[in-house]
Parts: C-alpha cells; sequence; structure tokens
C-alpha cells in the first residue's frame, strides 16, 4: 500500500486524526488524558505546533493543528511517540497502541476552520455521550465558550475572529453556531476530500498542487496524486452549476461544459460523452465561452458563484 501523501508548509492547516490499534481505547483514565494534553502543550514548546481545537474520544481523537514551521511530521512523531511510551510503560504492555499512520488533511483554513471546529466539538454529541458539547470536559469547546480557563497553550482566538471583533460577543456567537447545528441533518465538513488529502476550493486546490505536487508523478503516492489532479467529477461540476443556473438550460450547459474543461482533469472524450459531443465540439465550446466570460462582467459573477459551489461538491473519497 502506498505510504500517504504528506504536504508541509508553514503556516498549513491539518484536521488530523488518530484512531487506537483495533479500534481499541487509547484513553482509559483521566490521567491518560491530562497526560495526552501534556503532550500537546510539549509539542507547541518545542516544535511550534499551534492546536486549534481538540477532542479526545475514548478509542481515537481530533485535532485542527497549524504548524508555523512546515513541520507536522515532527510534531506528530512526538505526541503519538511520547503518549505510546507512556501508555506502554504505564500498562507493561508492548507494541502498537495507534492503527496504522494518523490521518491528517490539509485545510484552506478561511473556507473550513469555523465548521471543522464544530465537527470537532459536537463529536462527543454524535457518539451519544453527552447531550451538549460543553459537558463533555475532553474538548476544547468550553474553552471556546468561556465555561472553563483556557489551556495556555491553546489557540482559541483564530477561529473566535471569525464571529465578532470583541471575545466576549464572539464566544456567545460560536456557542450559538455550535448549538444551532444540534439535531439537525448535519453535514460532513469533509465531503469534499480530495484523495483523503486536500480539503478546500478549487483555487485552493490548485495552488497546492501547483507548488508541492507538480513534478512528483513517479512517486510511489501515484494514486493519491492521480485522483488530487483529476479534480472534480463531472457530475459533481454539473450539479453545483444546477443549483447556480435553474431556470436555462442552455446556460446551464455552457457553463457546466466549460468548468468541467477547466477543473475536471477529466478528458476529452468523457466530457464530450457526458455533454453527447464529439471531443473536438468540446474544447472548441469552452473557447467560445471563455471569450463569452472575458466580456460579459455579470457572466464572470455567475462563474464565480459557480465555482465557489464546487467547494462543496469536490471528489470525496
Amino acid at each position: 500500500m502506498a505510504r500517504p501523501l504528506r504536504i508541509e508548509y508553514p503556516g498549513a492547516f491539518y484536521h488530523v486524526t488518530s484512531r487506537g490499534n483495533e479500534q481499541k481505547a487509547i484513553f482509559k483514565s483521566k490521567k491518560d488524558r491530562e497526560q495526552f494534553l501534556h503532550y500537546l502543550e510539549t509539542a507547541t514548546e518545542r516544535y511550534a505546533a499551534i492546536i486549534h481545537t481538540y477532542c479526545l474520544m475514548d478509542n481515537h481523537y481530533h485535532l485542527l493543528v497549524e504548524t508555523a514551521k512546515g513541520n507536522l511530521s515532527q510534531i506528530m512523531r512526538h505526541i503519538n511517540g511520547a503518549y505510546t511510551t507512556y501508555f506502554n510503560v504505564k500498562r507493561k504492555r508492548a507494541g502498537h497502541l495507534f492503527q496504522g499512520r494518523y490521518k491528517a488533511i490539509l485545510v484552506e483554513a478561511d473556507e473550513y476552520a469555523k465548521e471543522l471546529s464544530r465537527y470537532i466539538h459536537l463529536n462527543p454529541v454524535r457518539a451519544g455521550i453527552v447531550d451538549k458539547p460543553e459537558e463533555f470536559i475532553w474538548s476544547s469547546h468550553s474553552s471556546y465558550i468561556g465555561k472553563k480557563r483556557k489551556l495556555e497553550w491553546l489557540q482559541t482566538d483564530f477561529i473566535l475572529g471569525y464571529f465578532d471583533k470583541k471575545v466576549s460577543s464572539a464566544k456567545k456567537k460560536y456557542q450559538q453556531f455550535v448549538v444551532d447545528s444540534i439535531g439537525s441533518e448535519e453535514k460532513s465538513p469533509f465531503e469534499g476530500t480530495i484523495a483523503s488529502t486536500l480539503l478546500g476550493s478549487p483555487g485552493f486546490i490548485r495552488e497546492i498542487t501547483g507548488k508541492f505536487l507538480e513534478g512528483k508523478e513517479k512517486d510511489r503516492n501515484i494514486p493519491a496524486l492521480r485522483e488530487i489532479n483529476r479534480g472534480p467529477a463531472i457530475e459533481r461540476i454539473f450539479k453545483a452549476i444546477s443549483q447556480v443556473i435553474c431556470d436555462d438550460a442552455e446556460m446551464r450547459k455552457k457553463m457546466s461544459l466549460y468548468l468541467c474543461h477547466r477543473y475536471s482533469g477529466a478528458k476529452l472524450k468523457e466530457i464530450g460523452e457526458y455533454f453527447d459531443m464529439k471531443d473536438a465540439a468540446v474544447s472548441q465550446a469552452s473557447r467560445r465561452f471563455a471569450h463569452q466570460v472575458g466580456k460579459d462582467k455579470a457572466l464572470r459573477k455567475m462563474v464565480k458563484r459557480a465555482e465557489e459551489k464546487l467547494t462543496m461538491f469536490n471528489v470525496e473519497t
């Protein structure tokens, strides 16, 4: 099996999860969880990790972490390695504690930080452990809403800053933001994840691909690279555009074809078959529409709205 694709750079945000081997508990006592939090703290001190949110369930944990130095692998070796040593020594056991390597999704923070923090904080509610997220003491939620003293190493300002400049008001708005999702059919923020590696807008995906993945076609992470390079599926693109253009079938088809040609990574033959066109006609129609977009301000706005929709309809893996 190919190793996970890791993209690391200063200022990167990741949603990180790690599960117990064979789904077994990794936290069996209050002391265990306190010790794990201690390793999160030392990760911020030694490796400049910035921990935005956390949630420690019984057999897994969630983190939203930012890497000031572009060193996620180093940070996670410290956290998981130190905790495994502690856990094994305490219980006189040997071997793996965690199930394989941790899972890390590189995230476009401005698009997803709020949603991911809510998703992380609602884990105990979804699991039926508590009715309200603040009732679960092993997550960062209570620190966000001012129900308990914030740990010095926990960074809450970034996410709260999306809600209000005044901290007290931001905490109340954040609490309501989380509460509003309880009891409703919660949409997973990970539906747009590409190759289990990237979560962000089409522009973010293009930027990361261009900076960090070009020229790596011979890397042994080929399956992940192919998935990333392929982009959103044709069906997903058409669905996104259908939410923007409801009553003009011809315009919907033209824009869908144009954005499929631009973003999907599909072959002309595949796009042509979907729209019942010949290969050459696909590229010609795409060029004509691009020319039209360049001259029409209203159409450019419509295309931008469609591109924003693609953020929610990227390939799920």
